[in-house]
């Protein structure tokens, strides 16, 4: 196999660990979305093509009819879910997010922060946006987009969910073509950008692996509540165009270990990475609304520490987070989660406030205004229009 050269050594690495797991996210390292990919391709030279997106995501059968064929055969293909999706299935993951979003929050942001560490962060800081203004905006998205899945029948074709999951793959294609076609990248060494493995990567760490975050701070989830969780997010994850065989079913061990396979693959945390990780931090605070200068420091700094915490200090360090002590942190919120569940046994009322602050906060961090179905028309976020 012509392995892309940046990840050969973590590959051999891995490959004596697990060699077919190994192999499968090598072989996908340098594999695309052809489906996607045609479609933002077709939309190249056309007009306000977006209007076809919205189209294709109304169902609006007169107003798709001029659009190009590649882009009709993409909802042609993801109008159909997979024979193995029941969305009654995931309604015990839904009710467990929602009782558990405070620590779903910080979960959520943490996984994010290990997408980051990989290469994965390459493609994004290539365009910019997360080292700048617009920074913020993609955060919302990203934060948008989670909360639209947990809601009940968010999935369901009609439904936002649904929409922004197909949206995502979209933009994705549309990154990929302009780092092709206008950014300094070497598929040799790299691979392709956003890659159906780092797509796999991303999904096992959305879904198996931000359970894992969520048990660590004090969630209490039982095996119907992880297993809903987890085809949440496997048919989210088909629909922004990860392969049916990075999905592993939705089975939560066996997405873990894919997980840990694919990150050994990975070269270490680059200083793209550094910079990614650190600006996300460091945006938090406007995410939450702060104004006030003290304020906005503590909420950071606090940022920071829980984010050292749960990715231990290895990888904190190699991702230039300020050094400080966690020791006891984890065990603190794990025991605010237990007095939480002890209120809401004999103070109903007060824990349903508190859940409600905590759900406000996140509907808070999402709102973005209108989120339209315009691609991105520039690879720099500097020059391009809004989207």
């Amino acid at each position: 196999m012509d392995v892309p050269s940046i990840y050969r050594r973590g590959y051999a690495r891995a490959r004596r660990r697990a060699p077919e797991l190994a192999d499968k996210y090598a072989r996908h390292l340098s594999v695309a979305d052809p489906l996607a990919d045609d479609a933002v391709e077709a939309l190249a030279g056309v007009r306000a093509g977006h209007r076809f997106i919205q189209a294709g995501m109304d169902r609006d059968e007169n107003g798709l009819a001029g659009a190009p064929t590649a882009l009709r055969e993409f909802f042609e293909h993801v109008e159909t879910p997979p024979g193995w999706w029941r969305p009654e299935a995931v309604h015990a993951g839904c009710r467990a997010f929602h009782a558990n979003s405070d620590l779903f929050i910080p979960a959520f942001f943490v996984v994010t922060l290990r997408n980051a560490a990989t290469m994965i962060s390459k493609a994004f800081y290539a365009t910019g946006r997360v080292r700048t203004e617009h920074g913020l905006r993609r955060i919302r998205q990203n934060t948008r987009h989670f909360i639209e899945i947990m809601l009940p029948g968010a999935l369901n074709r009609d439904n936002e969910g649904w929409k922004l999951s197909v949206r995502i793959r979209l933009v994705h294609a549309q990154v990929r073509r302009l780092l092709r076609r206008y950014g300094e990248w070497d598929p040799a060494t790299f691979g392709v950008p956003i890659s159906s493995a780092h797509v796999g990567l991303s999904a096992a760490n959305f879904s198996a692996s931000m359970l894992q975050e969520a048990q660590r701070l004090g969630a209490k989830l039982d095996a119907e509540a992880r297993a809903g969780f987890m085809q949440t997010w496997r048919y989210a994850s088909w629909l922004v165009g990860t392969p049916e065989a990075l999905l592993f079913e939705g089975d939560e061990a066996a997405t873990l270990e894919f997980r840990d396979v694919a990150v050994a693959c990975e070269p270490p945390p680059n200083e793209e990475s550094a910079v990614i990780a650190n600006r996300l931090v460091q945006a938090l605070p406007l995410v939450a609304g702060l104004t006030d200068a003290a304020e906005r420091d503590h909420f950071e700094k606090h940022a920071y520490r829980v984010s050292r915490a749960l990715l231990g200090h290895r990888l904190a360090d190699q991702l230039d987070f300020p050094r400080m002590a966690t020791s006891g942190l984890l065990g603190w919120m794990r025991f605010k989660r237990r007095a939480h569940d002890s209120l809401h046994r004999m103070a109903p009322r007060a824990a349903a406030r508190w859940w409600r602050e905590n759900f406000m906060f996140l509907l808070d961090a999402s709102m973005i205004g209108d989120l339209s179905y315009r691609l991105p028309d520039r690879l720099k976020a500097e020059s391009a229009s809004p989207w």
